[in-house]
């Protein structure tokens, strides 16, 4: 979890603006097109990284790759049709979109490395992109476990009967507590790890049977 390669914080830099931006927008779009006018007004409706960036989740994402952006405020009141669902797509839209980038960026990373050979530039360039794969894998994986007040927190909660709501509130109330006992212990790694390996292949795998009739 904790890591200060130079060149892994360099590479992360890109790849950290582009996941927490891609991951913020998509909440406040799905917000938009639900009807609330909140992340619009707030300026949030945007993919320039630096409206989306906290300081301090910044720094710790870098130094230790956990860390969080400023969440986009959202009034469901404003939702179209059914609130829970309403709640549940603009929370499902950050990690999914995490995930989607993850994939595109593996794309061109596979194109870049094809059309670059081995230069003096291909580690470097290849490093990044590895970087905005693995950053994007992570958020998106991260996000999506059903933890307060983790986005797939909510989506849980939007799957559930309506009957499970008081439960879930108690739960919420301890969020932090078990957010942070997971992150101090080995149980996210055990979690995160195989399932950000896991899609990379299969991401891996995807894209080569795309790419196979077009690249030597």
């Amino acid at each position: 979890m904790f890591g200060f390669d130079i060149s892994t914080i360099i590479a992360n830099i890109p790849a950290l603006m582009i996941g927490f931006a891609f991951h913020e927008y998509a909440h406040a779009w799905v917000a938009d097109r639900l009807g609330d006018p909140t992340p619009r007004s707030q300026g949030r409706l945007t993919l320039n990284p630096l409206v989306h960036l906290d300081l301090f989740g910044t720094i710790m994402a870098l130094l230790f790759r956990f860390g969080w952006a400023k969440p986009v405020m959202t009034n469901p009141q404003y939702f179209r049709g059914d609130k829970q669902r309403g709640l549940m797509l603009v929370s499902l839209a950050g990690p999914v979109m995490n995930l989607l980038m993850a994939f595109v960026a593996m794309f061109f990373w596979f194109l870049t490395m094809n059309w670059v050979q081995v230069s003096a530039w291909s580690g470097i360039i290849s490093l990044i992109f590895q970087s905005i794969v693995l950053m994007n894998l992570g958020l998106g994986i991260f996000n999506l476990l059903p933890i307060p007040p983790l986005d797939g927190f909510a989506v849980l909660g939007g799957l559930l009967p309506r009957s499970f709501a008081p439960r879930l509130q108690v739960i919420e109330q301890y969020g932090m507590i078990i957010l942070i006992v997971i992150l101090f212990t080995d149980i996210l790694g055990k979690v995160l790890s195989p399932a950000v390996i896991g899609l990379f292949y299969a991401y891996q795998k995807i894209i080569t049977l795309i790419l196979a009739p077009f690249v030597g």
